[in-house]
């Protein structure tokens, strides 16, 4: 496993959309470890392929008392109500804003052995779901922004957290 450099916008593979993983491999496999070490190191809570610079349709997810998600090909199949929350980026730092995000999602795609599996999610593992999954289009959160005084830049203790 290794710690991969994480692109920074305005990095072009961030705005490209991502190909669909035709075939699972030790490959993927290797990328999907490589990025969920990566995730960890920089304390993210998410990251999609594309953020280490690999156009492919592969996310990771890692939240708290929570096993770690893989999907690979993910989409969303299903939403349902929406909130207003405050999201930051890894490859936005020292930056949040604030978005329109869904209230529950159910997203599908593939695990890391090639089996279909569906995710019904709600709060923070929807809006994790759709913000890895909208890297895979080539959309960033600061995107979605209503307005730009929604985006606040951090002071230097807030961005540790």
């Amino acid at each position: 496993m290794a710690i991969i450099p994480i692109r920074i916008a305005p990095d072009p593979v961030l705005r490209q959309k991502s190909k669909r993983v035709r075939f699972i491999d030790s490959s993927i496999n290797k990328l999907i470890n490589d990025m969920l070490e990566t995730m960890r190191f920089a304390s993210g809570a998410g990251l999609a392929a594309p953020q280490i610079g690999i156009p492919l349709r592969v996310i990771v997810i890692g939240l708290p008392e929570q096993k770690d998600i893989c999907l690979i090909n993910p989409q969303i199949v299903r939403k349902r109500g929406e909130r207003l929350v405050t999201e930051g980026c890894l490859s936005i730092p020292g930056y949040r804003g604030e978005v329109k995000r869904s209230v529950s999602v159910t997203a599908k795609g593939q695990d890391r052995s090639g089996k279909e599996i569906r995710i019904k999610a709600e709060e923070l593992l929807a809006q994790v779901l759709e913000h890895e999954i909208d890297h895979l289009n080539g959309v960033l959160y600061v995107d979605k922004l209503e307005s730009m005084d929604k985006l606040h830049k951090l002071e230097p203790e807030e961005a540790q957290l």
